[in-house]
Parts: structure tokens; C-alpha cells; sequence
């Protein structure tokens, strides 16, 4: 026997697993017991629960009696700090077995008989919006406990982020965490993936492609709570990729009536044959927008960047341009400007690069929105593998984050700047240091004659004739002398 067939020794062993139940009962103690012993996974995953940051028990199949019966749950946590102990009962379903409305409610009398505080629910199901439970009970019973659900697609996310990117302080305690992600992603674990997009989805599309599909059809609803939990799928998938909580972009009015926004896309469904939603990433330019477009069979993923608040048109779209470098040719660019009514002008990637005027239908107006966008083949298949449609909006999403959206960054305005000072020329030396700063500019001559007296006498010399001379000009002549001027010149 070769070591090729060998199998290594594990802590949490996937073989042996025979039939349903032993599925659930090593999943569930193998969950427990990682929560107790990795202090880190078990209050990420308690905490948002209600349950204080402390120490964690963990048991399985605990029996209780309730009313005239006896119920067996599949776990208990309880979490104890100071005075105060917070216990759940735990339901756990693996494969494609669903949680039963029957058998939940008679957990919750149970768990409001002992006085313990929720019952949680693990299976593969995922509910369409964050907090929704997938399973109809009396909300009367929800009074004193409260239900609560983990799809193991989130405990598998969780232990991912808390391994790899939030890390754990001991070293075996990372290892076993380590160990639970191995158990979790095996096949056989029964943890499975968003697998089947249900029943209802080639009845859809047929009556969509008959014309004869209404929004008050049960199939369209299925449809659109399947398409959000799908979504929800691929945001928790990539959330896991990128070690960061991507979560759906949902309205306040959706998440506080999930039944609005499955009407709304089964609507949009019958009418227009589109499933439309949105993912959140932190730190991302724009939320991610994915449209299902089921006539065209084409999935189209964009995001709208905010232009540049400065700069011509020609230099706000170049400012883009630079950002996509490594986004192919194929993508599309669309410009919308200030007050403009009707779509902008759109182009594919490679013609803007070559002339990025080709967005600018009116240089006047202010662009201020880009549209960048990709559109790929969507497959028709209700399961996973080649040709289905959950692998292909999987595939279209990664590759749009991948190749555009990780790279865009949101324009910000340069910091003010101190206004520079201009610089003073420096003093021109005076001609004469002997003058006062008081006294007045010199008189220039402006005669020939007076200049060359300048350069003869001097300066003060020059100043007094032509004192005598202005005085000889402004006083009149008197009589006396009138007469002497005329008076004839006796010889000597």
C-alpha cells in the first residue's frame, strides 16, 4: 500500500460519516466544542446574539421536557459572566434538510419552561435579509426567547476572518480553528454551499420567456427570495476572499419589511425580467450594483464613481482612465453631466482610452457621475456547476471586483495651500547719504545751459541762479529803474 492512499490523522475526522444524523451530531459537537475552546470564534459568533463576553459550555443532545412530550435539542451554549448566564438551545440541520416549523416551536417552550433566553438554528438555508429567519413560527412564542439563525456559510466565514485576517492570540487554538474550516469546507460535512436556486427557477423563466409570468405568482416570489439569498451568498464568499464584512446594500424600509423587497423583485422580475441588488464593501468606491438580466441571459455588474469637482471635461474623464489600467477593453464607461436629462454618452473602454472626448457630449456642462460597467454571459442551470446561473454571477462578480472596483479610489480636493508671498526687490543705494529722508526730489535741469552748469558749479550753485532768475522774471520793473535803463552813459 502506497502513502498516495494514506490518510492523514485529523481532529475532526469527515470519514465514518453514515447517514443524516451522524452528519448532524459530529457538525454540531464539532461546532461546540470549537466555540468553547477558541474564545475569539465563540464570541464573535455569541456576542451579536446578546450574550456577555464571557466563558463558553457547550453541550449535546440535552433532554427536556416539555408539556406532555420530551424534546432531545441537537446542542445547548451556555455563557456565563459575573451573575449574569445567558443559555441557548441549539437546532442544527446539514444537507438539504430544512428547519421545521413544528419542531422549533417546541424548543421554544421548552427553552421559555427552563427560563433560557433563544433557540439557535444552523442548516444551509439563507434567508433572503440579514435577521430573517427562514422558518415561519407564532411570533407570540418569541415573546420571552428569541430565535436566531446561522447559516453555515456565516460560520464558515466567521472561522475564515477570525483565523486569517482578525487572528487568534494562541497558536493551538489557530490550529483548531484551522482544523474546523478543513471539516466545514469538506463535502461530506454537510456544510454546503448555496447550492440550488430552488424548484421555481425554470418555471420562472419559462413564463418569462411565454410572456405568461405575473409578480402575484408564487414561483416569481420564490424566485426573488432566492436571487437576495443569493446574494447574501455572494457577499459573505467574498467577505471571506477579502477578510472584510461585505454585507447587502439594503434600504432601512427593506430591512425593517423584507416582504416589500420581495415584491418589489418579483415585480421587477415579471415586468422587466430583471433581478437587481447590491453588495457593500468596505472602503470600496461605490456599492456594487448586479442586475440579472434573464431574456438577454446577461449579468451586468457596475459601479457610479463621482467625478472630479475641478478640471476640464477632457482631464475629469482622463482622471478615470488612469484608474482603469487594468480593467479590460470590454468594460463601459458612461458620463453623466450636471442637469442632463435622458443617459449620457457611453463608450467601451478601448475607444475612450484612444480619445476620451468621446464622453463629452456637451463641453459646457459639468460632468459629474461615471458609470463603469460589465456585462458577462449568465448561465441557465437552477444548480452549480458549468452553465449554472449561481456560478456564473459568482464568477461575474469576483472578476469585476477583481479587475475594476479594487483598483478605483473616490476623488478628493487637494488641501489649501498658503498664498505665496512675492518678494520684495532689494533698496537702490542712495546718490547722496548727506540728505535727509525728509527732504524732497532735487529739481532736474531743463535746459542744455543748465546742465552744463550743473557739471561746472554743482548743484548749489546751479540752484541759486536759477532762483535769481525765476525772481528777475516774476518782479516787475519800478520807475526808478525804467529810467536809469534810459538815461544816457556820460563818458569818463
Amino acid at each position: 500500500m502506497t502513502e498516495e492512499s494514506w490518510h492523514q490523522a485529523r481532529l475532526i475526522p469527515t470519514s465514518g460519516i453514515n447517514g443524516a444524523d451522524e452528519q448532524e451530531r459530529r457538525a454540531t459537537s464539532a461546532l461546540l466544542a470549537v466555540m468553547t475552546a477558541v474564545r475569539e470564534f465563540g464570541r464573535v459568533l455569541t456576542i451579536p446574539l446578546g450574550a456577555p463576553a464571557g466563558p463558553i459550555e457547550a453541550y449535546i443532545e440535552v433532554p427536556f421536557t416539555s408539556g406532555d412530550g420530551k424534546c432531545i435539542p441537537d446542542g445547548l451554549i451556555r455563557v456565563t459572566r459575573g451573575q449574569r448566564t445567558w443559555t441557548a438551545l441549539v437546532e442544527v440541520k446539514t444537507g438539504g434538510n430544512v428547519l421545521g416549523r413544528e419542531q422549533l416551536e417546541t424548543y421554544l417552550d421548552a427553552a421559555r419552561e427552563q427560563g433560557f433566553d433563544a433557540v439557535i438554528t444552523i442548516s444551509n438555508e439563507i434567508p433572503p435579509v440579514p435577521g430573517q429567519h427562514p422558518a415561519q413560527v407564532d411570533k407570540r412564542k418569541l415573546k420571552k426567547v428569541d430565535l436566531h439563525h446561522w447559516s453555515w456559510s456565516h460560520v464558515l466565514s466567521e472561522a475564515v476572518m477570525q483565523k486569517e485576517y482578525r487572528g487568534v492570540a494562541d497558536p493551538d487554538q489557530a490550529w483548531i480553528l484551522g482544523e474546523l474550516i478543513r471539516y466545514l469546507e469538506h463535502p461530506r460535512s454537510g456544510a454546503l454551499e448555496f447550492e440550488d436556486m430552488g424548484p421555481s427557477w425554470v418555471a420562472a423563466r419559462e413564463g418569462l420567456a411565454a410572456g405568461t409570468l405575473r409578480a402575484v405568482d408564487n414561483v416569481a416570489s420564490e424566485v426573488a427570495g432566492r436571487f437576495d439569498a443569493l446574494l447574501r451568498f455572494v457577499s459573505l464568499r467574498l467577505g471571506r476572499q477579502l477578510g472584510t464584512d461585505v454585507t447587502p446594500a439594503l434600504s432601512r424600509k427593506d430591512l425593517a419589511d423584507p416582504a416589500l423587497r420581495t415584491q418589489a423583485l418579483a415585480a421587477s422580475l415579471a415586468g422587466t425580467g430583471t433581478l437587481e441588488g447590491a453588495i457593500r464593501i468596505p472602503d470600496a468606491v461605490a456599492p456594487v450594483v448586479i442586475t440579472a438580466d434573464l431574456r438577454a441571459s446577461r449579468i451586468t455588474c457596475h459601479v457610479d464613481v463621482d467625478a472630479p469637482r475641478e478640471g476640464r471635461p477632457t482631464t475629469r474623464v482622463n482622471w478615470l482612465v488612469r484608474q482603469l489600467r487594468a480593467a479590460p477593453e470590454t468594460v463601459r464607461v458612461e458620463a453623466h453631466a450636471a442637469h442632463q436629462r435622458g443617459p449620457g454618452a457611453a463608450e467601451l473602454l478601448r475607444s475612450v482610452r484612444d480619445n476620451p472626448s468621446l464622453l463629452i457630449a456637451d463641453p459646457g456642462k459639468e460632468l459629474r457621475t461615471f458609470r463603469v460597467a460589465r456585462t458577462t454571459p449568465m448561465g441557465s442551470k437552477r444548480g452549480r456547476g458549468r452553465g449554472s446561473f449561481i456560478d456564473s454571477m459568482l464568477d461575474a462578480v469576483d472578476d469585476f471586483y477583481g479587475d475594476v472596483v479594487q483598483h478605483v479610489k473616490a476623488w478628493t480636493a487637494a488641501p489649501p495651500k498658503f498664498r505665496e508671498t512675492p518678494e520684495v526687490p532689494p533698496p537702490v543705494a542712495l546718490a547722496s547719504t548727506a540728505l535727509s529722508s525728509q527732504d524732497g526730489p532735487e529739481p532736474a535741469p531743463t535746459t542744455p545751459k543748465a546742465s552744463a552748469d550743473l557739471r561746472a558749479n554743482g548743484p548749489d550753485r546751479v540752484a541759486d541762479d536759477q532762483l535769481a532768475e525765476a525772481e528777475s522774471v516774476s518782479t516787475p520793473p519800478t520807475d526808478a529803474d525804467s529810467a536809469a535803463d534810459s538815461a544816457p552813459t556820460s563818458p569818463n
